[in-house]
């Protein structure tokens, strides 16, 4: 009954020591400022460590999600977290003497990794040693010789025990069975264990006893405490008067640990005054000198050489502390002992090794500086400076390193990332100890960069200028808006639409189609140049990325004119196939205007500019057409007798292939003897719609002096602001303003001409005005002579967000040369160099050119083409 009482007093009692010890351990190391948590040896699968999620501050709900756990195969072959609690838990039951030997304190570092964030946490295990191992002598029996005339007091060493657990649950105390002449005495070294001794007390006798029996045990101090026993047997010898003298009783060295085998570490002296046998000292390792010690060095028996048999390792061991014992021959032997201390230096004998906790192995290139890219952990076996080690990577990437506890690291980065610029990463890692000489370790961190929408589809150019040939046919390709996309994927791939604005009165879809894959435009129909000169719209490129990203390219569709269109007759007015009569009053002198022929045509340029032409009459002698105004006049006197008169005038223009039409006049004389202007009037009440065209032509020309009084206004102000234009001034006090004009850059050609025909003896009789004009205005008007003019057309105000036209295209400077035309002039077309003679125009006219910088000339027919950067004077 008292028994079981006994036991669960004391098992209640074995449980309140345990709990005080880890409620002290536990405070002990958060007074430390290191989380430590205690733990018993050998403890079963489960039992609780400490609650990391409660001291390290963790959202126990979001363990799972942050896959809390813990680093290193090792620990995890030891520890485990409980995600739902956050508890540390162990895996498998922990031996302390396998994990840390005879070590005084067994520490296991632990860390604790979680992700999104990417962070570590520190704390520190420490197993508790349990007695869970006896004493134990390296032999049960124990052999003694002692010599009879051995003087009371000498001391006997003897074999020590050997016990696996550390701390109070190692060896404690030694004891002896009780006897008369024997007494054990316990010397205890400098690393704490305890050696036994055998004391003598009395002097033997071995003619009354020759050998003792005793038990030596050992006990240890856990509790219940453990023990081992041994029988000491000892036999008594002959006397042997001196035994071997060491000089001191104790020698302690140093050595490398780089020594080579083979090296002499010290030299053991021991004298014996006995001569003879007795005198001989023979040198051996005492007999509890463990096999580690018996391996590493060798005790030359008779000269007392220590030398060093295997390879030294101060971070396996850095001292070895052994008894050296000296023996002579005598009978009985009598032998002396010391103690032998080696203490080993150590050498920068092992580079850093760098192991890296966790890494991502991928990262946007959107993330911000600072963000946690690696965990990495340093360690060096080395001791002092040896094993002090710094970290680096190289500097021209854009990432560092941040220290958060000794040897640990994490790789951030330092800087913006642009995969477009680098899409991966080779990050060397360097560890250097502060050894003489270092020794360093090399890591390298493999990193991809994942791409992010960041850069919007670019055109090669911000505007695209495309021509088209009118009458083109639908489905013909204009032009095709490349744009690329440095990303990659998603975010690489483009897409093309149609962006036009809302005030427009033409809709670009109308005429063209944009392919939403390649960016290829199409036109869905014919474009007429009549209709439709220019049109502009806009593309834009999307990517697919999220949040998409785009650009926009303007596109300028420039229709070019095609000879399409034949010369329409404007006067005299006839139904096709008729013939319109002319009168001529009797006996009328040479030069007589019978009337004027005015054509007009719908094209523009060149395909505009119509000749007129005497194609069929009776007799041509009679009559001639002035070539470019239409008139057709008398050649001769006209008899009074002249019959009717069928004249068929040819109006062509100057495209290529050409087209004409034809007029056919009837001209015969009149009864009445009043000069009559047929062109003019044909009887006193004018036909309405002969009213029309007289209101048209006054109002044309009301505009057309508005819009030059205008624009010579405005190309005054100009030149006298000092833009870059030069001034012409005639003799008759009119001056023009001559732009230069942009021939290289690709402007289209003109689109229009403004034409006065003038007469010699008549005033403006008509003013045409065809085609469509790009927006060009008179800025100048010509001189007053009757036989020449000038018209200069500049540009009008840009749109918005279109670039400023310099000049007006080539055909819009013009000379007209009616009276006296130009005689043997061949056609130019060429770049002259500046101050360089390209001609005169006939002296007569009172005109020559000069180029006044890179400048094209055309020269056709009676006109001057193209003179703009020139410098046109009367000579």
């Amino acid at each position: 009954m008292l028994r079981p009482m006994l036991r669960k007093v004391r098992s209640w009692t074995e449980i309140w020591r345990w709990a005080t010890l880890l409620f002290l351990f536990y405070h002990l190391g958060y007074v430390c400022g290191q989380i430590r948590y205690p733990v018993p040896e050998e403890s079963q699968e489960g039992t609780f460590v400490g609650n990391v999620a409660q001291d390290f501050l963790l959202d126990t709900d979001s363990l799972s999600a942050r896959r809390l756990q813990v680093a290193g195969e090792v620990n995890q072959r030891h520890f485990r977290v409980d995600l739902d609690s956050g508890a540390l838990l162990i895996k498998n039951p922990i031996d302390r003497e396998a994990l840390c030997g005879l070590s005084a304190s067994c520490i296991v570092p632990l860390e604790f990794v979680t992700e999104g964030p990417l962070e570590m946490y520190r704390a520190e295990v420490e197993i508790v040693d349990v007695n869970d191992h006896a004493p134990r002598f390296p032999r049960q029996q124990l052999d003694l010789e002692i010599g009879e005339a051995a003087p009371p007091g000498q001391r006997f060493p003897l074999e020590k025990a050997q016990d696996a657990d550390v701390g109070s649950n190692s060896i404690s105390s030694y004891r002896l069975s009780s006897n008369e002449h024997f007494a054990l005495d316990v010397k205890k070294r400098s690393d704490g264990s305890l050696v036994p001794e055998l004391l003598l007390e009395k002097p033997l006798d071995r003619e009354k006893q020759s050998d003792y029996r005793l038990v030596l045990t050992a006990v240890d101090g856990g509790n219940p405490p453990r023990s081992g026993t041994a029988e000491l047997r000892v036999s008594v010898l002959d006397v042997n008067d001196n035994a071997p003298a060491f000089q001191q009783s104790s020698y302690r060295i140093s050595v490398l640990e780089s020594a080579p085998a083979g090296m002499v570490l010290i030299q053991l002296n021991a004298s014996d005054p006995d001569l003879g046998p007795s005198g001989n000292v023979t040198f051996y390792f005492s007999g509890h000198t463990p096999d580690r010690v018996r391996n590493l060095f060798s005790l030359h028996p008779t000269t007392g050489k220590l030398t060093l048999l295997g390879p030294l390792d101060f971070e396996s061991e850095n001292y070895y502390e052994f008894d050296v014992r000296a023996r002579d021959g005598g009978s009985p032997a009598m032998e002396q002992h010391c103690s032998l201390r080696v203490d080993l230096l150590d050498v920068n004998d092992n580079a850093p090794y760098i192991t890296v906790t966790s890494e991502l192995g991928t990262l946007p290139e959107s993330a911000e500086p600072g963000t946690v890219v690696a965990l990495i952990s340093v360690q060096d076996p080395d001791s002092g400076s040896n094993g002090d080690v710094s970290l680096r990577i190289p500097d021209h990437l854009p990432f560092a390193l941040k220290s958060a506890f000794r040897n640990q690291f994490s790789l951030v980065t330092a800087g913006p990332l642009d995969r477009e610029a680098k899409s991966s990463y080779d990050i060397m890692v360097t560890a250097s100890d502060a050894g003489n000489p270092p020794l360093s370790t090399h890591r390298t961190i493999f990193l991809n960069i994942s791409d992010v929408n960041d850069n919007p589809p670019s055109f090669f150019q911000r505007s695209h200028e495309v021509f088209v040939p009118e009458n083109n046919r639908p489905g013909d390709l204009l032009c095709s808006l490349a744009a690329s996309d440095p990303d990659s994927g998603l975010n690489a791939l483009i897409s093309y639409s149609l962006l036009e604005p809302r005030n427009r009165d033409v809709s670009a879809s109308s005429f063209i189609s944009l392919n939403p894959q390649t960016g290829a435009v199409h036109a869905t129909r014919s474009f007429d140049y009549e209709q439709t000169q220019t049109l502009q719209f806009e593309v834009q490129a999307r990517d697919r990325g999220n949040p998409p990203l785009s650009s926009t390219v303007t596109v300028r569709l420039f229709v070019l004119d095609l000879n399409d269109n034949a010369p329409a007759v404007l006067r005299p007015r006839a139904r096709p196939g008729s013939l319109c009569p002319q009168a001529l009053p009797p006996s009328v002198g040479a030069g007589h205007l019978i009337t004027k022929v005015t054509a007009v045509d719908l094209d523009s340029g060149y395909n505009a500019w119509v000749s007129y032409q005497l194609l069929e009459a009776p007799d041509p002698s009679l009559f001639a057409v002035s070539r470019y105004a239409g008139e057709v006049r008398t050649a001769v006197p006209i008899p009074a007798d002249l019959p009717p008169q069928k004249l068929v005038i040819v109006v062509k223009d100057s495209g290529s292939p050409p087209l004409s039409t034809s007029v056919t006049l009837l001209v015969s004389l009149e009864e009445d003897t009043h000069p009559v202007v047929p062109d003019l009037r044909e009887s006193s009440a004018p036909r309405e719609g002969e009213s029309r065209l007289t209101l048209y032509l006054a109002v044309s020309l009301v505009a057309i002096c508005f819009v030059s009084f205008g624009s010579f206004v405005a190309l005054l102000s100009k030149c006298l602001r000092g833009a870059a234009c030069g001034v012409t001034c005639f003799p008759a006090g009119t001056c023009a303003c001559l732009t230069r004009s942009r021939r290289r850059e690709g402007l289209p050609p003109s689109n229009g001409i403004l034409r006065i025909q003038l007469g010699s003896d008549d005033p403006i009789k008509f003013v045409d005005v065809g085609g469509h004009s790009h927006g060009c205005t008179p800025l100048a008007s010509a001189p007053t002579r009757s036989d020449s003019f000038m018209m200069v057309k500049s540009p009008s105000a840009p749109m918005a967000g279109e670039p400023v036209r310099p000049s007006c295209p080539p055909s819009d400077l013009l000379y007209g040369l009616e009276v006296r035309p130009l005689q043997a002039q061949p056609m130019l077309e060429s770049y002259s160099d500046p101050g360089m003679w390209l001609g005169h125009v006939l002296k007569s006219t009172g005109l020559s050119v000069r180029a006044h910088s890179d400048v094209t000339i055309f020269v056709r027919g009676n006109y001057v083409v193209d003179a703009v950067l020139c410098n046109c004077f009367m000579n």
